[in-house]
């Protein structure tokens, strides 16, 4: 073992939506070197762990079934000893029925420094996105917290007397396959088989489903929709509140499932607007980015050009690599292709001074000429990827107007795995390439005509088109605009 001994953080990802993860949780995670997760931490906090921390799942093995507890200790302890820091993460509340204390116990008798980050627990937060408020004066004062798990070979351990004699909102978690025999010995202790009752399955989360009936038919509900882990059993008269204060599943987007093919980086605002919506979105990046080097001397132009958000981006990193700022476009006229080139740009402190009425480089070029803000006595320089639509460069040439490409940037494609797109409501596409980038993955071998693709723009849709898919587009060139329009379309089939 090394001499330098590391850290663990034990830290609660909390009950599946991203955005329940706490802003300690988070911080934690970005500066780790090793994250050991269950299986109860959602794919959309998965992918937001940099792709250089070494990750190590435990929550099942090939064979498919839960790493053994002491493996994981073992896990912990070998890379805390290596002295590198550690994220131990656990879904809910590390503490809430997490075994969190056993993991903590074993670093203790090491030596190995630790820190708790607590999460958001399942049993509360499922009840509240099913509408359930787990306490209410009206109708209980007391909340009760209980598992239906146990060790193996051992009975369940619940003092149903006491239970039914508090007359608080019950919630048991791990209750699934346990609870027949949990209902059952409420019964006999002498509560209401009336009771109202409520099972959450896959609580906060996009497929999240609840049942609301009572404690005598709860077993029978759970068997019949084959309800399964992870799923909260609530017990009392709250659950009757239920429709009345549910607000998740009344969310614009909910039960609708969208494929998000853009760069993660570049879809991060995309996707959250979605799930925020209430939509079940799955990131499949089609496409990545990687720097190229060129030029910035500019003094000879009054023109700049930028075609994307990413290329201002790339163009303000290599200008302050060079040790200069902003200062550097002095006395220059500055073109954005779009409302989010143009939001880019004010991040270093440069207002556009000309944005199109429709965002693409056609319009960009035909407006500027139009107005006369771009004569043939202007020289201009654009700066974007290499390998985009020469449209832009084309209408200037046409027109006699002097103007020089600059690659800044190169697109690649990622070879995904394969996936099942009849799962999918609509597919976005943020650029032709990331058209182009997912049908590599596919090879052609997909029906397409299947496909209902949400498009940014006409260059997109056109790209779409090409394969035969749906197109759906975007009244503007936004990714706001993107998702007001999947709302439209998804709400009007609901009609």
């Amino acid at each position: 073992m090394a001499d330098r001994k590391g850290k663990v953080y034990l830290v609660g990802a909390g009950p599946g939506d991203e955005e329940l993860l706490t802003v300690k949780a988070a911080d934690v995670i970005k500066s780790a070197e090793v994250i050991v997760y269950d299986r109860l931490v959602s794919d959309s906090i998965l992918s937001k762990i940099p792709d250089d921390i070494e990750k190590i799942n435990v929550g099942k093995n090939a064979g498919n079934h839960p790493v053994p507890q002491h493996e994981i200790n073992r896990i912990l302890l070998g890379k805390a000893s290596e002295g590198k820091t550690v994220v131990r993460l656990k879904g809910g509340d590390p503490f809430v029925f997490g075994r969190g204390g056993e993991e903590l116990e074993l670093l203790n008798e090491n030596g190995i420094p630790f820190e708790v980050v607590p999460g958001i627990t399942s049993a509360i937060a499922a009840a509240a996105y099913a509408g359930i408020p787990v306490t209410h004066r009206d109708f209980c004062s007391s909340l009760h917290i209980i598992t239906g798990h146990v060790k193996d070979g051992e009975n369940l351990d619940i003092d149903y007397d006491s239970l039914v004699k508090l007359k608080g909102t019950l919630i048991f978690m791990m209750s699934v396959a346990s609870f027949p025999k949990i209902a059952e010995g409420l019964i006999e202790a002498g509560m209401n088989p009336d009771t109202d009752a409520a099972v959450v399955e896959n609580g906060t989360r996009p497929n999240q489903r609840k049942f609301v009936t009572k404690l005598c038919d709860i077993s029978k509900v759970i068997e019949e929709n084959q309800v399964k882990s992870p799923a909260i059993i609530v017990v009392g008269k709250v659950c009757a509140l239920s429709e009345k204060l549910d607000w998740f599943s009344k969310l614009p987007l909910y039960g609708c499932n969208v494929l998000a093919t853009g760069p993660k980086k570049t879809s991060e605002k995309l996707v959250s607007k979605l799930r925020r919506l209430g939509a079940h979105v799955l990131e499949y990046p089609c496409i990545y980015t990687e720097p190229l080097d060129f030029d910035i001397d500019i003094q000879n132009y009054s023109w700049i050009i930028f075609t994307s958000s990413l290329g201002v981006t790339m163009f303000f990193k290599k200008l302050y690599e060079s040790k200069l700022d902003s200062r550097h476009l002095y006395n220059k006229k500055i073109a954005a292709v779009g409302s989010q080139t143009a939001e880019e740009l004010l991040k270093h402190g440069i207002r556009a001074d000309f944005v199109p009425s429709k965002f693409d480089g056609k319009h960009l070029a035909k407006e500027l000429l139009r107005s006369g803000k771009i004569t043939s006595k202007d020289k201009v320089i654009i700066f974007r990827a290499k390998d985009g639509t020469r449209e832009l460069i084309d209408i200037f040439k046409n027109n006699n107007i002097s103007c020089t490409n600059v690659s800044i940037y190169a697109t690649g494609y990622i070879k995904n795995d394969r996936i099942d797109i009849s799962n999918f409501n609509y597919i976005t596409f943020t650029s032709e390439s990331c058209v182009k980038g997912f049908a590599y993955s596919f090879d052609n071998t997909v029906n397409y005509s299947r496909i209902n693709a949400i498009c940014i723009g006409q260059q997109t849709a056109k790209a779409a088109r090409a394969y035969g898919m749906n197109t759906i587009v975007s009244d503007t060139a936004t990714v706001s605009s993107m998702v007001e329009k999947i709302v439209e379309v998804y709400e009007g089939k609901k009609r």
